[in-house]
């Protein structure tokens, strides 16, 4: 992936956390934050930002670009399962890509709203399955795509897929409010990474796009993955 398609993959996902934290310092927490691309540009804001990640690997790297980049980021090994967060306590939670691989979505989420304020708010960014068959079926892999299409359970190395009414019913059924559902990567991972190479202006004309169609309904099923954010 070159950088440029790196940079549009976090467009949506960032420029819909900016008003979250936007102001006084808060209690971020970053579930499987890994090296920090979030968590480091967070706490660049002036935010207190943990991170709780498996890979003690993933957690060395987060040491390190916090370091380099002069800010400070508290980071746990451990995942959802030995949460060790006092009730109560977080404005704000980073869950991404992790309800995919989690053994129990439900009890996840139910973990997550115990640790957040009343009022606090979690960004939820899940794999989209619907965008996943279409991408198999293009490449000619017919029946993976067909074994996908109502697959709820984990699948290869990926996991588990959502779509966006799967991913709203759980989020409420953990008694959050569901306050906007947004696409992410609906073009990003289609264009050939040549063009955004080698075309002038072709990155920012991406970017626009999908600002563009994030927030159109006809355009969450073609969505890599759906960005959701939600109150306690």
């Amino acid at each position: 992936m070159s950088a440029s398609r790196g940079s549009v993959r976090s467009t949506v996902v960032w420029e819909a956390l900016e008003p979250l934290l936007a102001g006084d310092p808060l209690d971020v927490l970053d579930i499987g934050g890994g090296t920090g691309g979030f968590a480091v540009r967070v706490a660049g804001l002036g935010h207190r930002v943990s991170v709780v990640d498996p890979s003690p690997d993933a957690l060395a790297a987060l040491d390190r670009r916090a370091r380099e980049l002069g800010v400070a980021v508290s980071a746990h090994q451990g995942d959802l399962t030995s949460l060790d967060v006092a009730p109560d306590s977080v404005d704000v939670v980073l869950c991404h890509g992790v309800l995919e691989v989690v053994p129990d979505p439900p009890a996840a989420l139910a973990a997550l709203h115990g640790v957040l304020r009343p009022g606090g708010r979690l960004s939820l960014l899940v794999a989209q399955r619907n965008a996943a068959v279409l991408a198999r079926a293009v490449a000619g892999h017919f029946a993976e795509a067909l074994t996908l299409l109502d697959a709820t359970e984990p699948l290869g190395r990926t996991g588990r897929r959502f779509t966006a009414a799967e991913a709203t019913r759980l989020l409420t059924d953990a008694a959050f409010a569901v306050d906007v559902v947004h696409g992410n990567r609906v073009f990003t991972d289609l264009v050939p990474g040549a063009i955004l190479d080698v075309e002038p202006g072709s990155v920012a004309a991406l970017a626009d796009l999908e600002r563009a169609v994030a927030g159109r309904a006809e355009f969450l099923p073609l969505a890599a993955q759906l960005h959701l954010l939600a109150t306690r």
